[in-house]
């Protein structure tokens, strides 16, 4: 929480003004669409992943490309699945805790 939010939220209550010269605060991306850009990325580098391999296949591509583009593809997976786990266990903990 920014001072800046504080203020705002103390104007809301008080019904004052900001001091002048304050900025207003840009607007950050949210959770969810942090979240989906990070699958769009996941998704990206497994097509990547599979383009390299299809051109080696066909005998177009370099081996270390393929390498590269699975190892890629692999971190990015693991990341995704490691933020689902921590997201699941956040919901559990909040679903525990007593009202």
């Amino acid at each position: 929480m920014n001072p800046l939010m504080a203020a705002k939220a103390y104007q809301a209550i008080q019904g004052g003004a900001l001091p002048t010269g304050a900025a207003t605060p840009t607007a950050a991306p949210g959770f969810g669409e942090i979240l989906s850009g990070v699958m769009d990325q996941t998704t990206a580098a497994t097509r990547a992943a599979e383009t390299q391999m299809t051109a080696q296949i066909q005998g177009h591509g370099e081996l270390i490309d393929v390498v590269t583009a699975v190892a890629s593809a692999e971190a990015s997976l693991e990341t995704v699945m490691a933020v689902r786990d921590q997201v699941i266990s956040a919901y559990q903990e909040i679903m525990r805790m007593p009202i």
